[in-house]
């Protein structure tokens, strides 16, 4: 494995992996503070940084069928949400290319 480059954002307010602190998002990246994750309240983000993601599956969530990536911490590897890649309800399109981060995995810090 070789060197791990990440990404520092600029601005007072951050979201943070809660586990290693490394992070996340910019806070002007909410999209919706309304939503709902595995582990309870999440964010719908526009953009994220210093992640990975996981294959494309197929899954049933609680606005209908939509193709998605989970996407985890590029340090620690926890799980921090997922990725909207294909919304099958026209009514959830706009969630396509934005990202779920799950409030319980991730800390505002500013």
């Amino acid at each position: 494995m070789g060197l791990l480059f990440l990404q520092s954002l600029p601005g007072p307010k951050v979201f943070k992996c809660r586990c290693c602190k490394v992070d996340s998002a910019p806070h002007d990246a909410i999209v919706s503070k309304d939503f709902s994750g595995r582990y309870g309240p999440a964010y719908l983000i526009n953009r994220v940084v210093n992640i990975t993601m996981g294959p494309s599956e197929d899954r049933h969530l609680m606005t209908g069928w939509h193709t998605v990536n989970d996407i985890f911490c590029s340090c620690c590897q926890q799980l921090l949400g997922w990725k909207y890649e294909k919304a099958y309800d026209d009514s959830q399109k706009y969630k396509e290319g934005r990202f779920v981060l799950e409030k319980a995995r991730v800390m505002k810090i500013g």
